[in-house]
């Protein structure tokens, strides 16, 4: 268990685990606030009212996002953070206050979906990026595995209170118990020791820096082999406020305390994946694609399920596995790039994971409305199992991965691709240099 939480021990680390877990539980209960208010509140349960929200709401990324990691690569990171988290802070209190003025029209709720998606393509660069700010380069997959399990702590609790306080009070109290919540991250960030930040280095203003990070993405297929299996999962498969939103109204017809019950038993699977990744001190590719397969398997499975207790209890693989996937993804990218280029990498890296659900999330709902909820889930199952496999292939052929297996006696699968065979160089070079150190000692 210590080395889960290795991460811990660092103040500032665990200044912003801290802040940032409170900021999530208000981040999930306006997510589900949000949807909830769309689907029963501004439409006649329109899963394409739905999927336009989601989609404006992840548009930035595809415009916005290797602006942001620019942005993250030049200036003060933590400065920045502060800045962009008072920015989301202020659109939750506005929208919150629309709601409760009982002013709030469909539109409305379009315009500040926008401008969140604006200001969390200039914040997630800069935040994927300052976590190797707060701990030493040793530690960066496990404070990643963390912060992934600080979200999904916090889905465990958001979705299921803010179901019981829309039935309650109605959800323009969310949005203002959201905006509350920044607080907590703007704190912990004004109060960590700035002598004890790992400083990346800033890259100084220049033409074509942009330009030069889109260059060292197309000479690094394992990054790319990564954006293509997320941005596809990300697309058609991890649309869960909406899926989830359309099955449990249309097939299961329940109300707005399930939905948010749902996400909440989700978050079990979930948390799960993000402390094992916490643990895991080098990701590979294959886990990435590997996690990518099963999701698809485990996300088919639950859109054939005929009850919602049976739904909601196979949500549980299916978080496990996307959080596996998430997480082994974003620890892979960021431990093997290079210092001086990372935040634009991590920009364009969470500008295809998130900026294909613009294009993915209205498809998913417009399936869902025309077809009906199973198959809205279903698709991303599919899609999600056919990329991974097409990738792996890719792989295989390309890096020349050497794949061995054994069922009988102790199972056992052993991969061999350009990981394997540079580190067996180089055990290979220490053990002759061992030797000539030997040898030269015989001699002396």
């Amino acid at each position: 268990m210590r080395s889960t939480f290795d991460s811990l021990k660092f103040f500032n680390y665990r200044l912003w685990f801290a802040g940032a877990l409170v900021a999530n539980v208000g981040t999930w209960m306006q997510r589900i606030a949000q949807d909830w208010l769309v689907l029963t509140i501004l439409s006649d349960d329109s899963g394409l009212a739905i999927g336009i929200v989601t989609g404006l709401q992840f548009l930035p990324m595809l415009l916005l996002s290797p602006f942001g990691g620019l942005l993250a690569d030049r200036l003060p990171r933590r400065k920045l953070l502060i800045a962009t988290q008072s920015a989301l802070a202020v659109l939750a209190a506005g929208l919150g206050l629309l709601v409760l003025g009982g002013h709030a029209q469909l539109w409305h709720v379009y315009v500040f979906a926008l401008m969140l998606g604006v200001v969390t393509a200039l914040d997630n660069p800069v935040r994927q990026t300052f976590v190797a700010e707060m701990v030493p380069p040793a530690s960066l997959p496990n404070a990643v595995g963390l912060n992934s399990a600080s979200f999904n702590a916090a889905r465990l609790i958001g979705p299921g209170v803010s179901g019981l306080l829309i039935a309650i009070v109605g959800p323009g109290w969310i949005f203002v118990i959201n905006a509350l919540s920044f607080a907590a991250t703007i704190l912990s960030l004004v109060a960590m020791r700035k002598d004890e930040l790992h400083e990346l280095p800033h890259t100084s203003r220049g033409k074509g820096q942009i330009r030069d990070g889109l260059a060292y993405v197309r000479g690094r297929t394992d990054i790319l082999t990564i954006m293509v299996v997320v941005g596809v999962v990300g697309a058609l498969g991890l649309n869960f406020q909406m899926t989830s939103a359309l099955m449990v109204r249309e097939v299961f017809q329940r109300d707005a305390g399930e939905y948010g019950i749902l996400g909440s038993i989700m978050a079990v699977g979930s948390l799960g994946g993000a402390l094992m990744a916490a643990r895991r001190k080098q990701p590979r590719v294959r886990l990435v694609l590997g996690a990518a397969f099963a999701f698809g398997v485990f996300s088919g499975l639950m859109a054939l399920m005929p009850t919602y207790e049976l739904y909601a209890l196979m949500t549980i693989p299916v978080g496990f596995a996307s959080l596996t996937m998430m997480t082994a993804a974003n620890a892979t990218v960021q431990m093997s790039t290079d210092p001086h280029f990372r935040g634009r990498v991590m920009s364009l890296y969470m500008m295809v994971f998130l900026g294909t659900t613009p294009i993915g999330a209205p498809v998913v709902g417009w399936i869902g409305e025309t077809f009906n909820a199973r198959w809205a889930v279903g698709v991303g199952a599919i899609s999600a199992m056919l990329v991974s496999v097409a990738a792996a292939f890719w792989v295989k052929r390309h890096w020349e991965v050497e794949v061995t297996y054994r069922l009988r006696h102790r199972p056992h699968l052993r991969m061999v691709g350009p990981t394997e065979r540079a580190r067996s160089r180089e055990e290979a070079k220490a053990r002759l240099g061992a030797s000539d150190a030997e040898n030269a000692t015989g001699l002396a």
